[in-house]
């Protein structure tokens, strides 16, 4: 661990999406494509079902988030980081509170070029490999549009296009503790987002049964990868090392 102390407010689902009805519906389409995401996950993370003994964990459901008093996440209050990944949307004195402590929010896409859920399938599902990754911001009332720090996106070493995009939640963790580590992750300068370059805003509605069912259909091999990655239009990015 890189803190003395770590407080996880975590939001739960399911262990078992596409096969029990949460926040992606219960179908044999989902099922099979969601197979394939927790095969990566098990690849990606072997072993790591469980956290630390030492890390205090206050556990709801989904979007209980904003429900929270502040008695309720006393501890947690006083930190010296404040990270927030895959949260539900956060609002009223909770939001407020973490934009005045300048929280970092993880969004797992490259914004502002893909916003929304599900951002790096849809970066591969539109044939733009090159903009799987994530974006380190700071949290905002707006969805994944708070001013950003950095971008971190995984290399391409042959992987199936479920392992390249959980290899990105590896990469940007590795990023995030690096940066800790060397103190710098508070002190970087940030850069406004352009709308302008927004590619594509996602929902979750977008992921239908039909859009999964012909992305397994149709799922790149590493050739096809390497020739979009090779073709592909490149992002204009921030990285951590840059100077």
């Amino acid at each position: 661990m890189v803190t003395e102390s770590v407080h996880a407010v975590l939001e739960t689902s399911t262990l078992f999406p596409g096969e029990v009805d949460s926040f992606y519906r219960k179908s044999p389409v989902m099922q099979a494509y969601f197979s394939n995401v927790l095969q990566s996950e098990e690849r990606l993370f072997p072993g790591d079902r469980f956290l630390d003994k030492d890390v205090q964990v206050l556990t709801g459901s989904f979007g209980d988030l904003n429900k929270l008093s502040h008695d309720d996440l006393e501890g947690a209050l006083d930190s010296d980081i404040y990270l927030v990944f895959g949260s539900s949307f956060i609002k009223g004195w909770l939001i407020k509170f973490l934009i005045e402590r300048q929280a970092i929010n993880i969004h797992m896409g490259l914004s502002p070029y893909y916003r929304g859920a599900a951002c790096n399938f849809w970066a591969v599902h539109d044939e733009r490999p090159s903009f799987v990754g994530a974006t380190v911001h700071r949290l905002s009332e707006g969805l994944d549009s708070g001013p950003i720090l950095f971008h971190s996106r995984p290399s391409y070493d042959g992987e199936n296009p479920f392992d390249f995009t959980m290899k990105a939640v590896d990469q940007v963790q590795r990023d995030i503790v690096g940066t800790i580590e060397n103190g710098k992750l508070l002190s970087f300068p940030s850069f406004s987002q352009d709308p302008s370059e927004e590619i594509r805003y996602s929902t979750k509605a977008d992921f239908t049964d039909e859009v999964a069912e012909e992305f397994l259909r149709k799922t790149p091999d590493s050739r096809q990868m390497r020739d979009m990655l090779e073709r592909g239009p490149i992002p204009n990015l921030v990285f951590a090392n840059d100077e």
